[in-house]
């Protein structure tokens, strides 16, 4: 079997936006999302389907896979799946092992784990080990709304889908603790501050927040990887730490050597697919660190994760970003049922983009 093509699809999906709660990631509105997805095919009529997270650098990741690392690809197995990784690394190696050429990797990565759980006839998580698990709790990731009333609406309507537990995107006191009110006390409440303090301000928002008793503060300073500041957040501020979800395999051993998280954070279509997710797994586990994969993801990212969690020894909580969207290509299944995902059954991903879907969203 060999690789015969790869090509990348740019969806643009419209949000559903309820009122005029327009969310503010980045400080940003956000009304759509863009999803860089990838399909490699091979002569024997087998395909599989990957996601890139390429945010702000999705052209630049699309253009990145089509002229240089696609052709690198073509005419080898499919199922060299180590080998197409290592031969692509090492040939970007003077360019750069993370951002663009990363997410590439993770995409093309995904893809062809979908097809060799297809040509095994199981589902990737039955491939990857892991015992029969037919569904996984999520947990509800809101957006950003600043707001402390609007905050609050949101986390009940999660509770209300069934989720039992709730990550906000909020970096004030006052739209943190709205969230924990509307909550209440016996519902795990993390946050995710993507960077937004200093180690000492870190720190002082820890100890402010005690009292809310939140599960985790998420990657609590800039930069990123000053694991030491973040070791330091979390021993002087008291309150448990996560990471990952812009990390690679060396990031996540010297997090992991500096002290600096209770929950390490990989992210499939970020850190260099299933591959190099399972590294992190095996990682993690031989330094006591419990893994709760970033998913802020609604294609075969998402699949993938749910795959990759359903192969862990112990159960953990799936991520799903608060969006509502009118249709996607990969309809019911990234959407929790009672605040649970189903996680497909059918060989390899067990779920392909419908076709039809894609080229009404398509817009690369």
């Amino acid at each position: 079997m060999k690789i015969t093509k790869i090509e990348t699809i740019v969806i643009k999906m419209p949000m559903l936006i309820e009122g005029n709660a327009v969310p503010h990631p980045g400080g940003r509105p956000m009304t759509a999302v863009e999803v860089l997805l990838l399909r490699v095919d091979t002569d024997e009529g087998v395909s599989g389907w990957g996601e890139a997270s390429a945010n702000r650098l999705l052209a630049a990741t699309k253009t990145a896979i089509d002229t240089l690392i696609a052709p690198m690809c073509i005419g080898r197995d499919p199922t060299a799946i180590t080998d197409i990784a290592n031969h692509i690394e090492r040939t970007l190696g003077g360019s750069g092992r993370s951002s663009v050429s990363r997410y590439a990797m993770s995409a093309i990565d995904i893809a062809l784990w979908d097809i060799a759980g297809k040509i095994a006839g199981l589902p990737l998580y039955r491939l990857l080990g892991g015992s029969l698990r037919r569904d996984l709790p999520g947990y509800c990731s809101l957006l950003r709304y600043s707001e402390p009333a609007t905050v609050a609406r949101f986390t009940e309507r999660g509770l209300k889908r069934g989720y039992r537990h709730i990550k906000l995107h909020e970096i004030t006191y006052p739209a943190i603790k709205a969230g924990r009110d509307a909550a209440g006390a016996e519902i795990p409440l993390m946050v995710d501050v993507n960077c937004a303090w200093s180690v000492d301000d870190a720190i002082k928002m820890a100890h402010k927040l005690e009292p809310l008793d939140l599960k985790w503060i998420e990657e609590p300073v800039w930069p990123p990887e000053n694991f030491a500041g973040i070791a330091r957040a979390r021993h002087e501020g008291g309150v448990a730490t996560a990471a990952g979800e812009n990390s690679t395999f060396s990031d996540f051993y010297g997090m992991f050597q500096a002290g600096s998280l209770n929950y390490a954070q990989p992210s499939v279509a970020r850190v260099g697919g299933i591959t190099q997710f399972r590294k992190v797994l095996a990682l993690a586990e031989a330094f006591g660190v419990e893994v709760v994969p970033h998913s802020a993801y609604f294609g075969p990212g998402l699949i993938a994760t749910l795959h990759c969690a359903a192969a862990m020894q112990t159960e953990t909580i799936v991520e799903r970003y608060d969006i509502d969207f009118a249709v996607t290509p990969l309809h019911a299944a990234i959407n929790p049922v009672n605040g649970r995902f189903s996680v497909p059954q059918g060989p390899g991903l067990g779920i392909d983009p419908d076709p039809a879907v894609i080229e009404k969203l398509r817009i690369a």
